[in-house]
């Protein structure tokens, strides 16, 4: 009759890949619908906060103020530009005299508003101080380039230096017809200049023939200005006891200063000295304060349009088709060995076949698992059939000769005298033997057999065993040793201690011929002691070394019970050491002898 469990279906609802594919769309639907929503609601502000927009107002605010305070010598008059400024950055900026006490309200572009005058200070609005955090390209004096002062043009002048670099411009293009390219700039100082794009040779060449250098020589009242300041940088030199130096238009000492710590003071004086001179013409030196209008819209948003909204719409649809069909495709993948595994535990009476690995992912080690727990299973059932079998065989040869006995007594044809006795005896003890060993190893096996640990010592034991066995050696024609160091003692149960010296003593007794020698050691090594049992017997083959701890397992399966043994206690030996948390190991050589030894815990 077929057994077996009908292939039941498991409900969509409560299938693994359902489950997978609705957590999936819930978590792609709530990541879009909450990315959408915190879009919609941060852009603008995170744009116009990120993109540069505040870095290039608070710019143009201080360039503004600095370009005013370079031409001004007082501020009179900047509320306009202050007011400007606010309209343009919807920003409220307010500046403060910094040399006077408790910082003078100077310009306020929202003086009647309620609050605090400002939320953040900018920056120092000084022309000969220039920030370099702000002002791109500043250079090394920091002086601010529209800062003149004394050196700025008159108009008269300006016209003049104005007229004379058209002139070099039309020269250029007209005399030498290059293939260059020239303009007519202006510099920061407000001095025109033509400007020749082209090799140096080109450049020299417009120079000489336009007569542009002439647009270097300075003006009157440059002159002046430039007579003055080397004034000032000349006392300063002597004070410091420095070699002269003369500045040009450009303000380049001539000759120039040298390395070390002599050109910088000589830079010093030179960078003090025009400060000196331009510092009546600049504003004094103010504070200037940013804060968001109170005026100006506080929350910026976006409007979106029908298509916006649409492409919006089809790109979380897209998203959610892409996610549906990747968790699909994943879904499956997993679900597929999911659904062999299942089916071979369905059909648990046939041969085991080993499911397929596909990948090295969860599923895939419980494959592996399973492979190997069916394999474990079946070898299991093997050994199991095996040991039913060597039992069966182990008790029916005592069974039969006292089944013998108790008939030819019974038939009359023996009397019940000693020798029957003592051979019915010694077969009931020998069943009562195997019974035992089998007892301990389904203790064993079952995790219920009992240790009573205590200390005792090593060399104890091994005395116990040489006495206990010492008959029978003798009887072989064997030597029985014992080499034991005093004071080593192990944590172990003293009565399965013995039983395991003597099993592996009785097994180096039957497989020593007579001549040989059985020894029994043991030792410390480290934090664990050491317990060998050596025989010069006939060895065990390097094939066979893996399998002497088997049960009911014989080097020659051709010797008899009473010669062999019953096939357990080497099997016996290892459950014990490894109840005690030990190790038993086991080297041999054909011909040679075999040494098993115990490592067991102190």
């Amino acid at each position: 009759m077929r057994t077996g469990a009908r292939a039941v279906g498991v409900p969509l609802r409560k299938s693994l890949l359902t489950r997978l594919l609705a957590a999936s769309l819930l978590i792609a639907g709530c990541a879009l619908s909450a990315t959408a929503w915190l879009a919609v609601q941060t852009t603008s502000s995170v744009i116009r906060e990120q993109s540069g927009q505040a870095l290039t107002d608070d710019v143009a605010v201080y360039q503004t103020l600095m370009d005013y305070a370079a031409t001004h010598p007082r501020w009179d008059g900047v509320d306009r530009t202050v007011r400007q400024l606010a309209a343009r950055t919807h920003r409220r900026i307010t500046l403060r005299d910094l040399q006077s006490p408790g910082g003078r309200l100077i310009a306020d572009s929202s003086p009647g508003a309620a609050g605090p005058h400002s939320a953040q200070a900018l920056a120092v609005v000084d022309p000969l101080q220039t920030d370099p955090a702000l002002i791109r390209d500043t250079r090394a004096d920091r002086i601010y380039p529209k800062a003149l002062g004394p050196f700025r043009l008159t108009p008269a002048e300006h016209r003049q230096l104005v007229l004379m670099a058209k002139k070099g411009v039309d020269c250029v293009r007209e005399k030498l017809q290059l293939p260059i390219a020239v303009a007519l700039v202006d510099v920061p100082g407000g001095r025109p200049r033509v400007q020749v794009s082209g090799s140096s040779d080109y450049q020299l060449k417009a120079s000489l023939v336009c007569r542009l250098y002439q647009l270097d020589d300075p003006t009157p009242t440059e002159s002046t200005a430039l007579a003055h300041l080397n004034t000032l940088i000349s006392g300063c030199l002597r004070r410091q006891g420095l070699r002269t130096v003369k500045l040009g238009l450009d303000f380049t000492p001539t000759p120039p200063p040298e390395d070390g710590a002599i050109g910088t003071a000589t830079q010093n004086c030179i960078d003090t000295s025009r400060r000196e001179q331009l510092a009546p013409y600049v504003a004094p030196v103010a504070r200037v304060y940013v804060s968001r209008s109170s005026g100006s819209a506080a929350v910026w948003r976006f409007d979106f349009s029908a298509a916006n909204a649409a492409r919006i719409v089809g790109v979380t649809a897209l998203v959610l088709v892409v996610t549906t069909a990747v968790t699909a495709a994943v879904g499956l993948r997993m679900v597929r060995p999911l659904r062999a595994l299942t089916d071979a535990v369905r059909r648990p009476g046939q041969t085991h076949v080993p499911l397929p690995v596909a990948a090295d992912d969860e599923i895939g080690r419980l494959t592996r698992a399973f492979n190997d727990l069916s394999a474990y299973r079946e070898r299991m059932e093997e050994q199991r059939k095996a040991m039913v079998s060597d039992i069966a065989h182990e008790l029916r040869t005592p069974l039969t000769t006292i089944r013998g006995w108790l008939e030819a007594t019974q038939d009359g044809v023996l009397s019940a005298e000693d020798e029957v006795t003592a051979s019915l005896l010694e077969e009931t003890l020998l069943l009562q033997h195997i019974v035992d060993d089998l007892q301990v190893l389904a203790a064993s096996d079952a995790g219920t057999l009992e240790l009573h640990l205590e200390y005792v010592e090593a060399g104890t034991i091994l005395e116990h065993a040489a006495t206990a066995y010492g008959g029978h050696a003798q009887s072989a024609g064997v030597a029985l040793e014992v080499c034991a160091k005093d004071d080593v003692w192990v944590f172990a149960d003293p009565l399965r201690l013995r039983q395991i010296v003597g099993n592996l003593v009785s097994n180096a007794l039957r497989h020593t011929p007579a001549g040989g020698t059985v020894s029994l050691r043991s030792r410390r090594k480290g934090k664990t002691v050491l317990i060998e049992v050596a025989d010069t017997g006939s060895g065990i083959a390097p094939d066979d070394l893996p399998r002497v701890f088997d049960r009911f397992w014989r080097a020659e399966r051709s010797r008899s019970r009473r010669t062999g043994g019953s096939g357990l206690g080497l099997a016996i030996v290892r459950q014990l050491v490894e109840a005690h948390e030990g190790e038993v190991t086991v080297t041999s050589t054909l011909g040679a002898g075999t040494v098993f030894t115990l490592q067991l815990p102190t």
